[in-house]
């Protein structure tokens, strides 16, 4: 596939695809206005601790209702009150009730790319060598998936757990002679499967072991018998990246986080 995507086809794919990633790890507890997720055993898990929006809040009386709903209910679990919105442009009066109730915002561009085929090549590495996670080797990927950008182990070290559990979750672990050294994991939503949780410790950095990473995954999707293989780079360099291993950009839109304490995800950065 090859085609741009209309912009309320890229909501409702990505959409699909985010709420079956974050079940994974969190509660679930749909609402009027959209979905609760929460997981009191992770509360500094953004992903796993929001309220998840992307219908139209048109009126104020309404936005007022919906954030007083959602503030009560993770103050009543000790987690910081946040939330995703999908289409901001048609929730002008809940962004303003938000700012008089103490949120902050942050606008996240949102990048959709999808493989066109190609496999990925990437430079040989000596003594380099992919294989899936298990229980034999999963205190390993831990280690490759605890990196800061990821949230470090405090953080990851239960979701990791939960997505270790979930038969949608394949994780796989790259080595260099031996030692862990970089780690993906794919997420399958029916026959559609998304690159998810890509990481590599600093010392490894810089020798193209992604590369060999996303072919893995290609060849895997491929097996698998998939209809669509994508991911959602963080950035316009990791955009890059991906377009080099047969990704092309099918789509972009933009989402608003909201966050009443810590820090943003732009920070986070």
């Amino acid at each position: 596939m090859n085609r741009s995507m209309e912009a309320s086809e890229l909501l409702a794919f990505v959409e699909a695809s985010d709420i079956a990633y974050k079940r994974a790890f969190s509660r679930m507890e749909r609402r009027l206005w959209g979905i609760l997720f929460w997981n009191e055993g992770n509360p500094g898990h953004y992903d796993a601790n929001h309220a998840h929006l992307s219908g139209t809040v048109s009126d104020e009386e309404e936005a007022e209702r919906i954030v007083q709903e959602i503030v009560a209910f993770f103050a009543s679990k000790a987690i910081i009150p946040r939330l995703y919105l999908y289409a901001p442009e048609r929730m002008g009066p809940l962004l303003d009730v938000l700012g008089r109730h103490g949120f902050r915002t942050e606008t996240l561009p949102s990048i959709v790319q999808v493989w066109q085929g190609k496999l990925a090549e990437a430079p040989p590495v000596p003594g380099m060598s992919i294989e899936p996670v298990t229980r034999g080797n999963y205190e390993d990927c831990l280690l490759v998936e605890s990196v800061p950008e990821l949230g470090g182990r405090e953080i990851r070290e239960e979701s990791f757990a939960c997505e270790f559990a979930h038969p949608a979750f394949s994780h796989f672990l790259l080595r260099v002679a031996g030692e862990p050294a970089s780690a993906l994991c794919l997420l399958q939503e029916g026959s559609v499967f998304r690159i998810e949780n890509v990481a590599t410790l600093p010392a490894y950095r810089g020798r193209g072991l992604v590369g060999h990473l996303i072919r893995h995954a290609q060849e895997q999707f491929v097996q698998k018998g998939g209809s669509r293989l994508w991911v959602s780079p963080i950035d316009q360099r990791v955009e890059r990246v991906y377009s080099r291993y047969g990704f092309s950009t099918v789509g972009k839109f933009s989402m608003v986080h909201a966050f009443r304490g810590g820090k943003g995800i732009l920070e986070l950065r």
